[in-house]
């Protein structure tokens, strides 16, 4: 499946969430968090981006989540433009998404905690990948905070190292997520 056959799928998946409304409650935010860690005997990376768009569908347990590369800043600026230019490729690569599905029947209006398993696609670098990951969402006074760490393998999606710094990036870096949707507002 190309770039734009995806981009128009997700159009449509995020349509058929909002249309969906009268069915179930959509929360969202688009203040999400998501940060990564990789740690090296030189040097540890971490990067966080507070700019994540995420969409849950409570009728059926759809999620959609996208990131713009760009929103990840680092503490040195000469890391965030390595990983720009040279790693995420953002010209070309701009933003890394991740469609899925809850596996479990949550009742999202009763207060509560609930270990969860998602089914779905990330799609970053160009490279789409089926994963299923864990996390935890912690219904309370009508939000939904949704947090999920697992790891990235950066050959599982292309991102290549130059041998001039291989020693100084982990194979896989630690990625952790914590979304406090609200419901979604009609407009």
């Amino acid at each position: 499946m190309d770039t734009k056959t995806f981009k128009l799928m997700l159009i449509v998946m995020i349509s058929q969430l909002i249309a969906v409304t009268c069915y179930g409650q959509l929360y969202m935010t688009r203040t999400g968090e998501t940060s990564f860690f990789s740690e090296t005997p030189l040097e540890n990376i971490a990067a966080v981006n507070k700019q994540v768009l995420v969409i849950l569908n409570t009728a059926n347990g759809e999620i959609a989540i996208k990131m713009q590369q760009r929103g990840f800043h680092f503490p040195n600026k000469l890391m965030e433009e390595h990983f720009n230019e040279n790693y995420m490729e953002t010209e070309k690569y701009p933003a890394a998404v991740f469609t899925g599905k809850i596996k479990e029947q949550i009742d999202y209006s009763k207060d509560g905690s609930y270990e969860v398993s998602v089914d779905g696609i990330i799609d970053m670098h160009g490279v789409k990948q089926n994963r299923t990951l864990k996390g935890q969402l912690v219904i309370k006074g009508g939000q939904i905070i949704m947090t999920s760490d697992f790891d990235v393998k950066l050959a599982d999606h292309k991102i290549e190292v130059p041998n001039l710094v291989i020693a100084k990036i982990a194979e896989a870096v630690a990625v952790k997520n914590r979304f406090v949707l609200l419901p979604k507002k009609s407009t």
